[in-house]
């Protein structure tokens, strides 16, 4: 597997999620074909540059908590109108991206 077309592939997702949507790091990977490679999706978010201005901030784990140690996430997602449970998780029902309707 070519890394960096994986991570090409990650953020042309990345850049299409709109606005008050989220995605799953593991849903990404479907997306791309390779469902197991979550945790590769995760790395590629983590290096991602900033010059390309991704909204990385729309991509949460699958229980919908956002990144550790990135305070900010959550102040952009509310920005946008995605709302939080009281446990601090994105509310997956509101806000997930249902890419398969579009």
């Amino acid at each position: 597997m070519d890394k960096d077309i994986f991570r090409q592939e990650v953020y042309d997702i990345v850049a299409a999620i709109p606005p008050g949507c989220v995605l799953t790091y593991g849903q990404i990977a479907y997306l791309i074909g390779k469902p197991q490679y979550s945790r590769m999706v995760g790395h590629a978010m983590h290096n991602t540059p900033s010059e390309l201005h991704l909204p990385c901030h729309r991509v949460v784990n699958s229980q919908g908590r956002p990144a550790p140690y990135w305070m900010e996430q959550r102040e952009l997602l509310e920005a946008e109108g995605v709302r939080f449970k009281k446990n601090g998780c994105v509310d997956m029902k509101q806000a997930q991206w249902e890419f398969m309707k579009e």
